[in-house]
């Protein structure tokens, strides 16, 4: 079955009416545009053909306006899948009376954790038939027009946090699914997510590494590249790249005790050097969980020398609020 066949009939299986790529719409542009670009009478020899460079005449995919387009569909989606992802995770990690309320509120029956896996799967795939959706579209657009403008959209989609693949909700949902398989006696027998699904160890170094149907395989490195160790209490910026929470603070100069919304919204990211990063950061609380699980020596050590430096910020912090009450 081709993938065009295929995703459509995906996206009309689906329950609720899910923002989605139009790749039936887009893939008859490209058929009217190669027409308007190669008629019969250009087709002299490969030379001639390879000269070409853009269609001759106005098209929809060539005056401006199929890139815009495209990158509101993946806006919608990327808005979609973070959304539902975190209200699923907020339901886990929740405790006491959210916990429950939560649980009501979804319908679900209390310890239901095989219901949940099932959703976090489900977003999974509409996650990923959408990122191969848009990596289809982009590599037809540049082989009809013989042109790279497919490839430096994809990055420019990239730093705007529209790819999909660098949500930091699609690295908690593959944290949730380990966790939960690895604690619960009745989901182990559960198909996963992913065909691979793990934390692996290199040299010392932790990545999370899946794969996923049509040859999408993702490794995602698990190490600050400021304290170049693992990551402890991660946070993940608005620009996707992950830290640790306190090695964050330290490069957005601020203290434990004001937090990363108290950050500069000049201040970069120490990796791609993209500023107001630090604001809208998120805690992997699954990712946290998954960690120390795997490493528990190491995060036992790690959680002693943060507790210190913890007590030692708050502090100089509150005795620098007193001298400040006290016009010392």
């Amino acid at each position: 079955m081709k993938f065009c066949k295929r995703y459509q009939e995906y996206m009309k299986e689906l329950e609720k009416d899910l923002p989605g790529v139009q790749f039936k719409k887009h893939k008859k542009i490209f058929k009217k545009c190669r027409r308007r670009q190669f008629p019969s009478e250009t087709r002299e020899n490969d030379d001639k053909k390879q000269s070409i460079s853009h269609c001759p005449n106005h098209c929809s995919v060539c005056d401006g306006t199929f890139f815009p387009s495209l990158h509101d569909e993946m806006s919608a989606i990327v808005g979609c899948f973070n959304q539902r992802a975190q209200k699923l995770l907020q339901v886990h990690l929740s405790s006491g009376f959210k916990k429950y309320f939560a649980w009501i509120k979804r319908k679900l029956v209390k310890g239901n954790h095989v219901a949940m896996v099932e959703e976090g799967k489900e977003l999974v795939t509409y996650a990923m038939i959408n990122a191969i959706a848009i990596r289809k579209i982009l590599k037809k657009y540049d082989k009809i027009h013989y042109s790279k403008q497919g490839q430096a959209f994809k990055s420019q989609a990239q730093s705007m946090h529209t790819e999909i693949l660098q949500s930091p909700w699609l690295c908690e949902l593959i944290a949730f699914h380990i966790n939960l398989k690895g604690t619960k006696k009745d989901m182990r027998n559960l198909p996963g997510f992913f065909e691979e699904c793990l934390v692996t160890f290199d040299g010392g170094k932790p990545s999370l590494s899946f794969s996923l149907f049509d040859s999408v395989k993702l490794d995602i490195d698990l190490t600050c590249s400021i304290c170049l160790d693992t990551v402890f209490d991660v946070v993940s910026l608005t620009c996707s790249h992950i830290f640790c929470h306190m090695c964050a603070c330290s490069a957005s100069s601020v203290t434990i005790v004001d937090g990363l919304k108290a950050a500069n919204p000049k201040a970069k990211c120490p990796l791609c050097r993209e500023e107001g990063v630090f604001e809208g950061a998120v805690h992997l609380e699954e990712l946290n969980i998954l960690l120390s699980r795997s490493c528990p020596d190491y995060w036992t050590e790690r959680l002693q020398k943060e507790r210190k430096e913890r007590v030692r910020q708050a502090k100089e912090h509150w005795e620098s609020q007193c001298r400040a009450l006290m016009g010392v």
